[in-house]
C-alpha cells in the first residue's frame, strides 16, 4: 500500500469507534495517539488497511489510559507481598481514607479549641492505649521512623548495635546506611552469631548516644547463637544514662500465638521491659496503611516531634485516617481476626482453602486448555515482608503444568483484565488460594 493512502488525523477522528474513545478519554490524548501511530507507519513505509489502523489505535489508546497502579489477584502464597502492596485495608479503613481525601477534614484543626491542632492527635491516644506507651508519633514508613528516632537521640554521636542485627531490608536498604543517614556513627559489637552483654558494656563511652536493638524479622540465625535479654540491655542503657531504642520492624499489636501462629515480638513487650523508643511498621502485621510508628517515653517522643525532619517524613491525611480506623479494630480483639484482612488471611484454615480450590479448579482447567493440566496440591504459604521469615502456613494451591512454556502461561495470566499473579516453582505454575476471597470475580476474570 502507498503512503498516500494513509488516512488523515481528522478522518480517523471522525470514525465512530474513535469518537467513542474521544468521549471517554478526551480529544488531546486520542489525537496524540493517532499522530504517533501514523508517524510509525510512515517510518516503516507500510500502511495496513484502515480497519486495522483503527483497531491498533483503539488498542494503543486503551493501553495509554490504563492506570499503572492496578489491582491484581495475589495468588503467590505470600500474604504481605511487598511488591503487591503488603497489607490490604479493611473496607472501613479504605472508606475513611476516601472521606479524608475527598472532603475537608480536621487534619490539623482542633474543633474544641477552634484553632490549629496536631495531626498526631488522631492516632496517638490509640497507639498509647494499645501499647502502653506514654506518647507516640507517626511517619511515612518504619525506615523513616528508625532514621528520625536515631537522628533525634544520637546525631553526631555513636549508636551501639550488635553485628548480628545489621540487617538489610527491602530495596537494599541496610541498617548501617540508615544509621549513617541519621547522622550517627555506627559502633558494632559482638559477632554475627553471638553478642554478649559485656560487648555492649565495653563499647559504651563518652561518645555513645544510645543502644539500638534491631529485631531480625526477615531472617533467622540458629545454632550456636547468643544475645542478651532485652531487659538486661534496658537496665544497662539506663544505668549509663542512655536511651534504649528497639526497631521491631513488623509491628504486631497482638500475640499471634492466640491464633496458633508463631509468636512475634510486640511493642507492648518491649515497652514493658523499659524500652525508651520502639519503632514498627503500619502495613505489615499491624494490617494497616504504609506508616512508621514511634512509641515510647514522652520526653523523647516530644523531641522527635520537634525534629525538623518530622515534617519531611510526616504521614498524609488519607493514611492517617486509614491508620486510625485500623487501630480502632484492636479495641475489639474478639472480632479482630474476622475484620482485619491480614489476620484473616494468616489464620485461614487449609480446609477452607481446599474447598475454594475445588470450586475454582474447573474454571482454571478450562482457561488453560487441554495443553495444560491443573490439579489441587498442598503447599506452604508465607507471611512475607520480612515477618516470621522461617515460618510457613499450610495452604492449598492449584498447580498447573504444561508441555509448552510455563513462563508464557504466567505471562498470559498477568495479561488478564485483572492480572493473576502466581509463582513458578519446580517447573510448574502455582496459584496459592490463601488470599483469594472473591472467587466469583476470579472465575469471571478467566472467562
Amino acid at each position: 500500500m502507498q503512503l498516500a493512502s494513509l488516512p488523515s488525523v481528522d478522518r480517523l477522528l471522525r470514525a465512530p469507534q474513535v469518537q467513542a474513545c474521544v468521549a471517554r478519554h478526551g480529544h488531546a490524548l486520542v489525537a496524540d495517539e493517532i499522530r504517533a501511530l501514523l508517524s510509525e507507519y510512515r517510518k516503516a513505509r507500510a500502511v495496513p488497511p484502515e480497519p486495522r489502523i483503527v483497531e491498533e489505535l483503539l488498542s494503543r489508546i486503551e493501553a495509554a489510559s490504563r492506570p499503572g497502579l492496578r489491582t491484581v489477584f495475589n495468588l503467590t502464597g505470600t500474604v504481605l507481598h511487598t511488591n503487591l502492596g503488603r497489607a490490604l485495608l479493611p473496607e472501613d479503613a479504605a472508606e475513611a481514607a476516601k472521606r479524608a481525601s475527598t472532603q475537608a477534614c480536621t487534619l490539623e484543626f482542633d474543633l474544641g479549641e477552634g484553632r490549629r491542632g496536631d495531626r498526631d492527635a488522631h492516632v496517638e491516644a490509640l497507639v498509647c492505649r494499645i501499647t502502653g506507651a506514654e506518647a507516640a508519633t507517626v511517619v511515612n514508613n518504619n525506615a523513616a521512623a528508625v532514621l528520625l528516632a536515631l537522628n533525634t537521640v544520637g546525631r553526631g554521636r555513636e549508636v551501639v548495635v550488635s553485628r548480628g542485627e545489621l540487617v538489610e531490608i527491602g530495596g537494599s536498604f541496610r541498617i548501617p546506611e540508615i544509621v549513617e543517614s541519621a547522622g550517627c556513627r555506627l559502633r558494632e559489637v559482638g559477632t554475627t552469631n553471638r553478642t554478649h552483654l559485656k560487648d555492649y558494656e565495653n563499647a559504651i563511652g563518652g561518645e555513645t548516644a544510645a543502644l539500638l536493638k534491631v529485631h531480625a524479622s526477615n531472617y533467622a540465625v540458629v545454632g550456636f547463637v547468643a544475645a542478651p535479654d532485652e531487659a538486661e540491655l534496658v537496665a544497662l542503657a539506663h544505668a549509663r544514662g542512655l536511651p534504649y531504642v528497639t526497631d521491631l520492624g513488623s509491628g504486631s499489636l497482638v500475640d499471634l500465638a492466640k491464633w496458633g501462629l508463631p509468636h512475634e515480638p510486640t511493642p507492648m513487650e518491649s515497652l514493658a521491659r523499659g524500652a525508651d523508643l520502639v519503632t514498627f511498621s503500619g502495613d505489615k502485621l499491624l494490617g494497616g496503611p504504609q506508616a512508621g510508628i514511634i512509641a515510647g517515653r514522652k520526653t523523647l517522643v516530644d523531641r522527635v516531634r520537634r525534629n525538623p525532619l518530622k515534617r519531611a517524613l510526616r504521614l498524609d491525611k488519607a493514611r492517617l485516617a486509614a491508620l486510625e480506623s485500623v487501630l480502632r479494630l484492636y479495641l475489639d480483639p474478639d472480632r479482630l481476626a474476622e475484620r482485619l484482612p491480614t489476620l484473616r488471611f494468616l489464620t485461614r484454615p487449609s480446609g477452607e482453602i481446599r474447598s475454594a480450590a475445588l470450586r475454582v479448579l474447573p474454571t482454571v482447567q478450562q482457561y488453560v486448555g487441554t495443553e495444560a493440566k491443573a490439579e489441587i496440591q498442598e503447599t506452604m504459604s508465607q507471611v512475607g515482608s520480612g515477618s516470621l521469615p522461617v515460618d510457613r502456613l499450610p495452604s492449598v494451591a492449584i498447580r498447573i503444568t504444561t508441555a509448552a512454556s510455563v513462563e508464557a502461561l504466567a505471562a498470559r495470566l498477568r495479561a488478564l483484565p485483572v492480572p493473576v499473579i502466581g509463582r513458578i516453582h519446580d517447573g510448574a505454575l502455582w496459584l496459592d488460594l490463601r488470599c483469594l476471597e472473591d472467587e466469583a470475580a476470579f472465575m469471571a476474570n478467566l472467562q
